[in-house]
């Protein structure tokens, strides 16, 4: 299902104005939120998707900036409604700059106390939700949208993660950010010939509701990370930042 939830209706056919669009999948919470936030507040045309229409609603009312902001229900893993989320959006707005595939997360028992490993002795049931979200969303995202990117020499970010260049023990979470790092590039590959860049970010500890109230002693704030992926979005024509990781000060994997 995809709904705007703003007042101005879809489809308006606007031109596009000072300042960019740019369209952030998982929008409504975390890294996604914060970096939503960070680009209304430099003058850009930000739309979000969420799949839960009541959280998405309470952002859009607390973000303000009615006039810039589209809110978008949509499952990311999901390649209709991600289609349907990059066509409204470039309806809406009159174009597409860039687009961050930042929907994802890491089943609850990831974070069970005492696990020694999600393959030892986690859910399988949980396991499919991680995996298309975090795998196969990026790549329906990147379908969707990189013929709007190639008109604008847009740029494509992908949320990879410190668990995508790290291994660890048994952690299929980390297997499935390995493969967002390893898309990244294979898709870097192909998109700077269309004159399009991508950049993956890899943060390390975030203080985000990712560690369902288990957040480590150690961690930064979601607006650090935003302000990476502002600054990848900011890059001169012609230059393609492709990697960012980013820690926490006392992080030391």
């Amino acid at each position: 299902m995809n709904a705007s939830l703003t007042d101005t209706p879809t489809g308006s056919g606007a031109a596009p104005v000072a300042g960019k669009t740019v369209l952030i999948t998982g929008g409504t919470s975390g890294i996604g939120a914060a970096t939503a936030r960070l680009l209304l507040a430099r003058g850009h045309r930000v739309a979000v998707t969420g799949r839960d229409p009541g959280r998405l609603k309470t952002f859009l009312d607390e973000v303000g900036h009615a006039d810039r902001v589209l809110g978008l229900v949509a499952d990311a893993s999901d390649w209709d409604a991600t289609n349907t989320v990059v066509t409204s959006t470039v309806e809406h707005f009159g174009s597409l700059d860039a687009a961050i595939a930042n929907a994802g997360g890491a089943s609850a028992d990831h974070f069970r106390t005492g696990s020694a490993g999600v393959v030892d002795d986690g859910d399988p049931e949980l396991w499919a939700p991680m995996v298309l979200a975090n795998v196969l969303g990026p790549a329906l995202l990147a379908r969707a949208a990189l013929p709007h990117l190639e008109r604008s020499r847009g740029r494509l970010v992908l949320l990879g993660s410190v668990a995508g260049i790290k291994n660890s023990p048994g952690n299929l979470y980390s297997a499935t950010k390995w493969a967002v790092v390893g898309f990244a590039e294979n898709l870097r590959l192909h998109a700077t010939t269309r004159g399009i860049g991508v950049t993956v970010v890899n943060p390390g500890m975030i203080d985000t509701a990712f560690w369902h109230g288990q957040a480590p002693p150690i961690a930064m704030s979601p607006d650090s990370v935003a302000e990476a992926i502002g600054f990848a979005l900011d890059q001169p024509a012609g230059v393609d930042l492709n990697t960012v990781t980013i820690r926490p000060i006392g992080q030391p994997v």
